[in-house]
This record gives structure tokens, sequence and C-alpha cells, in this order.
């Protein structure tokens, strides 16, 4: 079994076939992380051996004893208001106006296979590949529950993790904050690596220690972006690719993320990770659930290349989904940095029979072959065939291009629209915009109210006619 339990000191140990993920319930109900990195296969709370934190608040249960501080435990799940004044996982304004989240172990279940979270993406798994484990916490006061679902996959050494937050009571509750993670490593020295970028320079990695504080990777874009990758790893100062430990985390979201990294007062670390708060408020009614998105965790003792083969086999055995999971993919050429917008039908057929030759599968159209579109300034939403450019219209460059034996790709972007355009002189009402305001433009265009039912109908149309 993957997941097993002390039920007499109520300890959870998730076993893969080289890490362990260790975390305990204690005598008053708060769930501790013990221990995530390589099986020990022992009890791993004799580490939390605390001195007098008496200057850091002590919950009203512990009494007297000065040792047991909610700002110096290692915890599963943070709240807020409670004493810890390192990064919480989760916030919430009750209806009294109140913050406090005292959340506590209230039950746990076992199941075979893999959870799932309804409208997100997540890790799947057959019912002999993983185990999932779920604990229940609630909070002191309020009807706030949290379950906290982690995903075990031995053969992977993956361990995901996500929460669902509901409201059990009659009062709403405003959610201000739900992070999918919160990772406490109460013992060892690390340094980060987090994945910064631009256009055109995506993905670059960037390695710095720990400071003493808050170190942050995030976008608030709306996307995920290649500005901040939603993955950042910790690793020892002599970890290369090759040797050391290291903990990779990968939020499986394509929104606006944050990830937090905090070193406190005794050397400890947290990882909290998940959607950004600074755009997010989520009102839970009556009975109403919140489900986070999925945080993807493994370990390696033996470097980095070991994390990325982890994490590469995951995603592509049990993320990716369809016909090309697994099998070749097709190769395709794009005209875009051969022609940018300077092409005619004779440039495109020309690119076509040379990719032929050299065995590509598929021609891709670019940006360029509707409406005045001759540089990035003008045409978005006028979806019709430019035939200065494509003498004979599309349907005959397509049917030369099948000829050829490769497949034909067209590019469209029907959520944007350009205000040089007819689409736009028309129904500038159908672009989003604050009302009073200028807009605010990105390469020169403006994002189409993709809810309206006319923008889907206009859409559905112009485009039934270009592919006919």
């Amino acid at each position: 079994m993957a997941i097993k339990i002390n039920t007499e000191k109520r300890i959870f140990t998730l076993e893969t076939k080289h890490t362990m993920y260790q975390m305990q319930a204690d005598t008053y109900g708060v769930l501790r992380h013990l221990w995530y990195g390589a099986k020990t296969g022992c009890d791993m709370s004799y580490l939390q051996d605390y001195p007098d934190v008496g200057f850091s608040g002590n919950p009203h249960d512990a009494g007297n004893d000065r040792t047991y501080s909610l700002d110096t435990l290692p915890l599963e799940y943070a709240g807020a208001g409670i004493g810890d004044f390192r990064v919480p996982a989760v916030e919430a304004v009750h209806a009294d106006g109140s913050c406090a989240l005292d959340l506590r172990y209230y039950s746990h279940t076992v199941k075979q296979g893999k959870y799932a979270i309804a409208g997100l993406p997540a890790l799947y798994a057959g019912e002999d590949e993983a185990e999932t484990l779920e604990v229940v916490l609630r909070d002191t006061a309020s009807a706030v529950e949290v379950t906290l679902k982690y995903g075990v996959l031995p053969e992977l050494d993956i361990v995901t993790r996500c929460a669902e937050i509901r409201n059990l009571g009659e009062a709403p509750v405003t959610l201000t904050k739900a992070a999918s993670l919160c990772l406490d490593m109460g013992q060892g020295s690390w340094e980060w690596i987090h994945f910064y970028g631009r256009h055109a320079m995506e993905r670059q990695a960037e390695r710095r220690p720990l400071l003493h504080g808050i170190q942050e990777s995030s976008s608030t874009r709306g996307t995920s972006s290649h500005h901040q990758n939603p993955t950042v790893l910790l690793c020892t100062p002599d970890c290369t690719e090759t040797s050391g430990a290291c903990v990779g985390a990968a939020l499986v979201y394509s929104g606006s993320h944050q990830t937090k990294i905090e070193c406190d007062q005794l050397g400890q670390v947290r990882v909290v990770m998940g959607i950004h708060p600074d755009l997010f408020r989520w009102e839970l009614g009556a009975g109403e659930c919140f489900a986070t998105p999925e945080v993807l965790l493994s370990y390696s003792s033996t470097g980095l290349e070991t994390l990325s083969h982890q994490f590469h086999r995951a995603i592509r055995e049990h993320i990716c989904r369809g016909k090309y999971q697994l099998a070749e993919r097709p190769v395709l050429i794009n005209n875009w940095e051969a022609t940018y917008f300077g092409f005619d039908t004779e440039k495109i057929l020309h690119i076509a029979e040379e990719a032929a030759r050299l065995g590509v599968d598929m021609l891709v159209l670019d940006d360029g072959w509707f409406g005045k579109r001759d540089d990035d300034c003008s045409g978005l939403g006028d979806w019709f065939v430019n035939e200065k450019k494509l003498s004979g219209g599309l349907y005959d460059l397509v049917e030369k291009i099948k000829a050829m034996g490769m497949r034909f790709g067209i590019w469209f972007e029907p959520e944007m629209i350009s205000e040089d355009s007819d689409l736009y002189r028309a129904h500038p009402d159908w672009a989003i915009r604050i009302p009073e305001r200028s807009p605010m433009r990105g390469r020169y265009q403006l994002v189409l109210d993709m809810t309206n039912p006319e923008v889907q109908e206009y859409l559905f149309r112009v485009m039934s006619e270009v592919l006919h």
C-alpha cells in the first residue's frame, strides 16, 4: 500500500518507490507536516523538538506550553489570523467580518485510484496505479471545512495536492485566498530555482540562495505566461544535474498564479503555491464548494535530471491525452518567419513544394491571409480571404497543397479585434473596455467579448464560410 496510517499516533505516511511524505494530526488536531524526502520507514516526528517560542504566541489549547506555537510548527495547510504570521495558504472573510481560520483535523478517507477535479485539468491514473488520501479539516469556530487531497503514484515518485473548501453553514463566506499547496520544510539548507522569460526568450532558469523573508514567482497576466512559469524547485546548495537533493512543485493551471517561499525565523522554509490572490475573490454560499487547481510534487536525491524525468513521465503519460499522447507527432512548417505579412500564392506554394520534398506533413498558413492585414495594426476581425494575396482564393491553395501530399492548417485569432477594421467600425461595443476610459491595447489590438452571443454567431458564420 502506498498510504499507511498509524491510527494510534494519527500519522499519515505516503510512500512512492523512492520517496516518503509524512504528516500527523497532533494532540490538538493541528495537521503538522513531518517529512518529505527520501524513504526512511520511520516516524519522523522526532525532528520537531522546539525550544521556548513564547515570543511567537501560543494557542489557547496549549496552555502554558511555550514550546508549542503555530508560528513555528510545520503545517500542512496554514490558515490566517490564528497566530501563524508566515504566508497563509487560505484566507476567508466570515459574515461577521472576521478573517480567522483555525483548521483542525476532523476525519480522513483512503481511496483506490486518483481523484479528479471538476472543471480543471489534473493528473489521472487507474485504480492499480494510484491511491488517494483525503484529510478533512474544520475551522474551530465557523462552518468552513477544507478537504486536503493527496494523490500518490508510487511508480512515478509523484505526490499531488489540491484542496476543496466548503461552506457548511447558512451565512456566506468569502474566500480571498485559496492555495493548492502549503509545504513546510523544517530541515535542510535550500536554494530555489524559478523560470522567468519574455517573448522569444521563454523559460530561463534562475537559481538563488533563499533569503530570510519572502521570495516570490508570480503572474497576474491572466495566464501562466512565459514571464514567470508556475513551477519552482528547491535544491540543496550542492545539487547538480546528477547528484544532490531537490524538490519540484508544478501548478497544473494556466491562469494567474503565485508561489511564495518564506524562510522563517528558525530557518524553516514554507512554499505556498496556487491561484494568485490579488485577482481572486470567491463567495461561498451555503453548501457550496471551491476546488483549487492541482500541484504535482516530486523529490529526487540524485539531482535535477532525475526530477525532470519524473515530471516529464507524469505529464506525458498521465496528463496528456488523445491520439498523440505517446505517438510521434506530424511535422509541420509555418510560413510566418519566412514571409511575415509579405506573401502571395506563389510564395506559399514554393514553400510547400520544398517542404513536401523534405517529407513535411503539414503546412500552416499564418497571419495575413485575411482582410486588410499587411501589418499588425489592422485587419483583425475581418475574417474574409484577401484575394489580392491569395489569387484564386483559399480553396485553390488548399487543394494544391493537399495534392502535394500534405495537410493544410490555418492561423486564426478569433478573440482579438483591430480598431482599424470593418468589424470594429461596425461594432465597437463588441470590444472589452472599461466604460469612460480609453482602451488598453496590446500589439495594437483589443479583446472581443466572447460571451456575447452576437460575437459567437458572427465568428461561427465567418469561419464556416472560410473553411467551407
